[in-house]
């Protein structure tokens, strides 16, 4: 099949689900602001969101996305480095015109996962993970279920330890510099490569990437600047 046979299909693959991962991005940080305006408000999103179908579909076509992604970032980063062949141990000076973040996609992409397996613990694993099993008659903590959707309590548990702190700025940093190179990369694998709109599409990648990584950074700092008012 083209889209696993060709280098050109896995970059494709690699593109539009990257695309839509970005998507998810952009909802979930709109989501998280919400928490800065109106607890309740935010609390009334997960709780509509909580284990309900449509909620547990969209989860996992995200994790669906977010595996092929993975896959497809090894598989082509393994290609290339057998493409190489003896060249990946030469020392070479780097062009200038390769940003660092290409030439670290790999490392960025190992730091985003556990940053993601950290959020995962952080939140997923005391949200809708209590309300499924519950919902399949296993057993689930009595608190546990009734903190399942208020949101605000958790993110104020998680970002009142410092060193939570410290990990989601790492992650969120890495995350930036990801997303930074991936976003125009995608735009350009899948058509936009003439000069005037690749130029266009790194622009408005550094912009979108800015904005995402400092929304998301802006709830970790405030319920942390909060936690010792």
């Amino acid at each position: 099949m083209w889209l696993s046979n060709s280098s050109v299909g896995r970059k494709v693959v690699m593109s539009v689900t990257g695309i839509a991962l970005v998507l998810f991005l952009t909802f979930h940080m709109a989501m998280n602001l919400v928490a800065l305006v109106s607890a309740s408000a935010y609390n009334q999103v997960c709780e509509f969101l909580g284990a309900n179908w449509y909620a547990v579909a969209a989860t996992l076509v995200l994790a669906a996305l977010f595996i092929i992604h993975l896959i497809y970032a090894f598989w082509l980063t393994m290609q290339n480095r057998r493409a190489r062949g003896s060249e990946h141990y030469a020392v070479t000076d780097r062009r200038k015109e390769v940003e660092w973040a290409s030439q670290n996609m790999l490392v960025l992409g190992i730091i985003v996962i556990l940053g993601l397996l950290l959020h995962l613990v952080n939140f997923w694993s005391k949200m809708m993970l209590p309300e499924l099993m519950h919902g399949m008659g296993m057993h689930a903590d009595t608190m546990t279920l009734v903190n399942a959707a208020n949101g605000v309590y958790h993110i104020e548990n998680t970002f009142s330890n410092p060193v939570y702190v410290v990990l989601y700025i790492v992650w969120l940093a890495a995350l930036w510099l990801h997303l930074t190179h991936g976003f125009w990369s995608a735009m350009q694998t899948l058509g936009w490569n003439n000069k005037v709109w690749l130029n266009r599409w790194k622009c408005i990648s550094n912009i979108y990437a800015t904005i995402v990584v400092a929304c998301f950074a802006l709830v970790v700092v405030v319920f942390f600047i909060k936690s010792l008012i």
